[in-house]
């Protein structure tokens, strides 16, 4: 697994996920309405189990990651859309540092590290991920657009 600079985990590095078997549980989910997904303790940065997701409809996956799996959804025929949610990227530090604190994620410096590291490197997220197929929106115009679907 990838580290930090403070010799944890770095949860942010793609190097951290499965990107085969994160597309391969959401074709099953798309396909059958369930998939078997990990779940995680963020704190200890270990995997703790698994468990099965359903979707009746749809569903929505997010987080830095969703732009690398785009184009393997598209391929798949298992996208409806590519969606990069945007504010105000001190509101979206704001936000994150009220969750990840909320949640106890990890300690309050190495979250206030991590959010600071993502808001300055926001306007390159953004773009990598329009350069992966997403469309950029506020969340009020994706709420809509979803709304859509």
């Amino acid at each position: 697994m990838p580290q930090s600079s403070l010799g944890i985990i770095d949860w942010d590095d793609p190097k951290s996920w499965d990107e085969t078997a994160a597309v391969n549980a959401i074709e099953s989910l798309c396909r059958t309405g369930s998939a078997e997904v990990p779940v995680y303790d963020l704190s200890t940065s270990l995997r703790t189990g698994s468990r099965t997701l359903e979707a009746k409809k749809c569903f929505v996956a997010e987080g830095l990651f969703a732009p690398e799996i785009v184009a393997d959804c598209r391929d798949r025929d298992i996208l409806d859309a590519a969606i990069c949610v945007r504010h105000h990227r001190v509101v979206t530090f704001l936000l994150r540092l009220t969750r990840d604190l909320r949640e106890g994620r990890k300690a309050p410096r190495v979250l206030l590290r991590r959010g600071w590291r993502l808001m300055r490197a926001e306007p390159a997220i953004v773009s990598d991920a329009v350069n992966h197929g997403c469309t950029p929106m506020t969340p009020r115009a994706a709420e809509e657009f979803l709304r859509t679907l």
